[in-house]
């Protein structure tokens, strides 16, 4: 994924944007397609060469993209072909005369029969931002014969079928290779389908002057590293483990000890002065013996919690907590604290299951413990992630951290967090605890919960990017500790 904007905009708002630009900046509308398929034209010569074009036009500007891409292919002595499903006599507009351009040029086009020319090289061009309801019939079908192509794909704008707000498949989507995308960074791309459906997403303004963007309101911002510098500077030469915060990890219920250990030891990782860890008693020698900086205790009632809470600045609770008598003692009582908490996995379902909003925490579902709190099915979810993150920082008045690609951090200030770095080798048990101890290693750091979460998750989110450069495939949740460290000193 090249270098992306930080603001990240719904469609709607692109919209916007290119009225802004049109109406107020005085750039012509035909302009704005023509930049759009010459960028376009330019990633494919530089990543294909002079491959065979075959150009799947729809209606609307996306088409007239790809009407510019095929004209300036045939001005090069590219061979290119548009086949198209609505007819070039029924455009409007600017496509209407994009469509008309290539035909004067000598263009070839014909309709959509059913099939495409194998191994060719695709331009999607079908579907753009407006789309509004699942894709079906002819428009379903060329999605389909698009997927089948052995060829590659370049999506222009946004892969046809996936929504460019949501990230969710409305019916069917085409997968490409790369997706060049223009004047207003989609948020759709970024999550949910998006990150898989995209490919290698490539950004262009246009050349639409800045000041078009001003007072425009934004879907979400991605969390950067410029984040990090700005947050977590050198600590002083005089600096004591007392001014690093004190974690207490509460979990590792029956069976379950490595899950607080691996949250514990991340706290560590991620700067915390000091970490506790409260447990069962016969998983005591198992978290020491793993990792001697941590102290342990094991407790057989929450009564032998309060002292560790009383010397803890914050608390992180769930990770192995499970879902037993213990379990839920555990965690009713680390909720009848004032300190800040960081609830993960059976933490969140021991809340889903007696709901509260306590304020002063963050909770960091993946979709499957966000439908749980919610009362949804994970597919709603998904469907719309960030009306997903919105509803959880609503219902329970907490920092919301939804995890999965593109992760979201949305904050009762309304700001929405949307964490671009990240790999699927990360799909392995233990990775969700280690990011509940770095976020806890962040609060006791003296970070606010909003801003803990969104630097929690990009520095556990890089620190598995670095670990993934030997391969995704096997990587285990321990190999992000050194890469943790790394990123938690920028």
């Amino acid at each position: 994924m090249s270098t992306l904007p930080e603001l990240l905009y719904a469609p709607a708002q692109v919209r916007e944007l290119d009225r802004r630009a049109i109406e107020e900046q005085g750039i012509p509308g035909y302009s704005l397609m023509t930049r759009a398929g010459t960028f376009a034209y330019r990633l494919i010569r530089d990543r294909w060469g002079s491959r065979k074009l075959v150009v799947v036009c729809g209606a609307g500007n996306n088409a007239g993209d790809g009407y510019v891409i095929a004209r300036l292919a045939l001005a090069d002595g590219i061979s290119a072909e548009v086949i198209f499903l609505v007819e070039p006599d029924r455009l409007k507009g600017d496509a209407a005369r994009a469509a008309a351009d290539y035909g004067e040029a000598g263009g070839r086009w014909r309709p959509f029969d059913g099939d495409l020319p194998d191994n060719a090289l695709i331009v999607d061009a079908l579907l753009g931002t407006g789309l509004d309801r699942p894709v079906s019939g002819q428009f379903a079908d060329a999605v389909e014969a698009i997927n089948r192509n052995t060829g590659p794909v370049m999506a222009v704008d946004v892969p046809s079928g996936l929504n460019a707000e949501t990230g969710a498949v409305m019916g069917a989507a085409v997968r490409a290779d790369v997706t060049a995308t223009f004047v207003g960074m989609k948020s759709g791309l970024l999550t949910g389908r998006g990150p898989d459906l995209c490919g290698h997403v490539i950004y262009d303004s246009l050349g639409v002057p800045a000041t078009v963007f001003d007072g425009v309101p934004v879907k979400a911002r991605r969390i950067t590293d410029s984040d990090l510098r700005s947050h977590l500077e050198p600590r002083p030469r005089d600096a004591h483990k007392g001014i690093s915060g004190h974690v207490l990890i509460v979990g590792g219920g029956e069976g379950m000890p490595g899950a607080a250990r691996l949250a514990g030891e991340a706290a560590l990782r991620a700067g915390a002065g000091l970490v506790s860890v409260a447990t069962r008693p016969e998983h005591v020698a198992a978290v020491v013996a793993g990792r001697p900086e941590l102290m342990c205790r094991g407790l057989t009632d929450s009564r032998d919690l309060a002292p560790m809470v009383e010397r803890a600045t914050t608390i992180a609770v769930g990770p192995g907590l499970g879902q037993t008598d213990w379990s839920r003692e555990m965690f009713e009582a680390v909720l009848s604290t004032d300190r800040t908490l960081v609830v993960d996995a059976d933490g969140l379902n021991l809340l889903a299951s007696k709901p509260s909003a306590r304020g002063n925490w963050i909770l960091t579902p993946h979709p499957g413990e966000a439908a749980r709190l919610l009362g949804q099915d994970t597919r709603a979810v998904q469907d719309d992630r960030f009306a997903a993150a919105a509803a959880l920082v609503e219902e329970y008045d907490a920092v919301a951290v939804l995890k999965g690609a593109g992760s979201l951090v949305a904050d009762p200030g309304g700001e929405t967090g949307l964490c671009t770095a990240g790999n699927p080798g990360m799909a392995v048990a233990g990775m969700g605890d280690v990011l509940t101890g770095v976020i806890g290693a962040l609060v006791a750091q003296g970070l606010d919960t909003a801003e803990a979460a969104r630097l929690g998750v990009l520095i556990h989110a890089r620190a598995g990017d670095e670990a993934s450069r030997v391969g995704e495939r096997g990587m285990m949740a321990s190999d992000l500790f050194p890469w943790i460290r790394h990123h938690a000193n920028p």
